[in-house]
């Protein structure tokens, strides 16, 4: 998907997870923007199309109701121009660098170009040893800086302090921070392009400011060492100066030549000034425009193939839905049998969390049933290529048991299920009919399932089906799906 398009999908994804009451943007509304994207990409079509084609519906639609909303969405897009004025201003920068040496002399052993070129040399270095040991880790912080000028935050609008109010909070609070992970990738390589041109930019202004100044002043060359003589002076510039030597054809001044020209003598520092220029022009300038161009090939191919979390409840129930195919909920009791007041509360949640997709309830796994074991497990397998969704289902009145919860879920995990990791609902309605004021052992026994469906590569949802809280249930189970399976971690709706 495309960046514009994975922009928009993501607003219209906080726009929907946010507003968990449906105060903003009802049922109603969710049905219309799926039913018109349907109707207008038709059928056959990729699911991204149709997801982008019904984001900028709901964007469109949910735009006179929340202003703020679209203004916040302008403003995470990236703004070019701050990258040609960094580039600008790089170039400035090198250009008004009014000393190159001490007044009008260059010292040949320590031009402070040098410095620059040094710099270069460093951070070629960490970028080398980055991209070896350090693959995948975040921006550095001038990198971060950069991302963060480029796409600046609308301020949040006052809102009433009402529900409605606190949605439209919600949603804006939640879209900076979940575009900035979904674009992390690709702001990274795009920051990375406009830093080496900026590199390349200010040596480029280094130069030019030294070749306009040596129009109307005369520079003059010398050198001046406690340690070294004029053969170890020339070794050391000879290594030195050998790309700027290599790109100008000029040949670095022999041994004599520079011993002639030791402090206080000089030299007019003409041709020392090309070999400098050469020198930048080949450790920087050419580097830099090269990293830049990667950088940029990079940045293209990430800005067309952004990647959405796809697997997550919010788009699964969307695209199936669209799609029309065997998605389905499939709830799975163990050791548990649900009442028909809990079987309701159950019913509410995955109408509200799964929408459309077909749920169905197994009967209760019992305690140490090998047999049914057997069973789930080649059905697990058999369901493999499906578009499901499987829930365990457990009781937090039971003390978790590696014996027997824990082969449970081992038969819920399938082969073919390897890198998705399971989301168990844990029913809280018997232990609080049992001990309802006793909040240190609820949370005991909360932190016992936490730890063990851990252990098991698998998320905690703690419910109460007897009484459910319809959206923070289905905000938990869009976050705990959003985690990697080696990143398990257990959610509350209380």
């Amino acid at each position: 998907m495309d960046e514009s398009a994975a922009l928009d999908v993501t607003a219209a994804r906080a726009v929907e997870t946010g507003d968990r009451d449906r105060l903003l943007w009802s049922d109603a509304d969710r049905d219309w923007a799926s039913r018109a994207a349907a109707e207008v990409v038709g059928e056959g079509v990729d699911a991204e199309v149709f997801l982008a084609r019904r984001a900028r519906l709901v964007l469109e639609r949910i735009g006179p109701r929340q202003p703020a909303g679209p203004r916040t969405v302008r403003a995470l897009r990236w703004r070019p121009w701050v990258g040609v004025v960094v580039i600008v201003a790089a170039f400035l920068l090198g250009l008004l660098i009014d000393r190159i040496g001490g007044g009008s002399s260059i010292n040949l052993l320590a031009p402070p170009v040098f410095a620059l070129v040094v710099w270069n040399l460093v951070v070629y270095v960490w970028l080398i040893v980055r991209a070896i040991a350090f693959r995948g880790a975040r921006p550095g912080p001038v990198r971060g800086l950069l991302i963060r000028l480029a796409a600046l935050r609308t301020p949040l609008t006052r809102n009433r302090a009402d529900d409605a109010g606190a949605a439209r909070r919600s949603i804006l609070t939640a879209l900076p921070a979940d575009w900035a992970r979904i674009a992390a990738p690709l702001s990274g390589a795009r920051a990375a392009r406009v830093l080496h041109l900026a590199a390349a930019a200010t040596a480029l202004g280094v130069v030019a400011g030294l070749y306009i100044r040596g129009l109307a002043f005369e520079y003059r060359a010398t050198w001046e060492s406690t340690f070294l003589g004029a053969e170890r002076g020339h070794a050391l510039r000879a290594a030195t100066l050998a790309p700027g030597s290599w790109i100008t054809g000029i040949p670095v001044p022999a041994v004599a030549a520079i011993g002639a020209i030791r402090a206080p003598a000089s030299e007019n520092a003409a041709t020392w000034m090309h070999l400098l220029a050469g020198t930048v022009a080949a450790v920087v300038v050419v580097p830099r425009l090269v990293l830049a161009l990667a950088t940029g090939v990079i940045e293209r191919r990430r800005a067309t193939h952004l990647v959405l979390p796809l697997s997550e409840p919010y788009y699964r129930r969307l695209v199936t839905g669209y799609l029309g195919g065997p998605g389905r909920v499939r709830v799975v009791p163990y050791s548990y049998t649900l009442t028909p007041e809990l079987r309701t509360g159950l019913d509410a949640i995955l109408a509200r969390a799964y929408g459309g997709a077909a749920a169905t309830v197994d009967p209760p796994v019992g305690w140490g049933d090998d047999e049914a074991l057997l069973g789930l497990s080649a059905a697990a397998r058999a369901a493999e290529g499906e578009t499901s969704v499987i829930l365990p289902l457990f009781s937090l009145a039971a003390t978790p048991e590696r014996e027997a919860h824990g082969a449970f879920l081992d038969a819920l995990a399938a082969p073919g299920r390897a890198g998705r990791s399971l989301v168990a609902l844990v029913d809280e309605s018997g232990f609080l009919a049992r001990w309802p004021d006793d909040e240190d052992r609820r949370a005991a026994r909360r932190e016992a399932w936490r730890e063990f469906l851990a252990d098991g590569e698998a998320t905690a949802v703690f419910v109460d089906l007897a009484s459910p809280d319809l959206a923070a249930t289905e905000a938990d189970l869009v976050a705990a799906s959003a985690f990697d399976a080696g990143e398990p971690r257990g959610r509350s709706t209380s």
